[in-house]
């Protein structure tokens, strides 16, 4: 679907998305939008590094409990 899009029609969307939104509210669009991505890698960042955590973490419990049994 998107591999006959052209570089024309990549300005023509360009375009169209300036004149919907208007030159003075494309930064602040542009920097939500870069606020965004920031926000959601940071999440999927500490949700990786909670995940690693949480492995090394039930490995240590798990450890301790057999010391605790034996």
């Amino acid at each position: 679907m998107l591999a006959n899009l052209t570089g024309w029609h990549f300005v023509i969307i360009l375009f169209i998305i300036l004149l919907l939104f208007g030159a003075p509210k494309l930064p602040g669009l542009a920097k939500s939008v870069g606020e965004s991505m920031k926000i959601f890698k940071k999440e999927v960042r500490e949700v990786t590094d909670n995940g690693d955590s949480d492995a090394t973490t039930s490995s240590k419990d798990a450890e301790a409990q057999r010391t605790d049994a034996a």
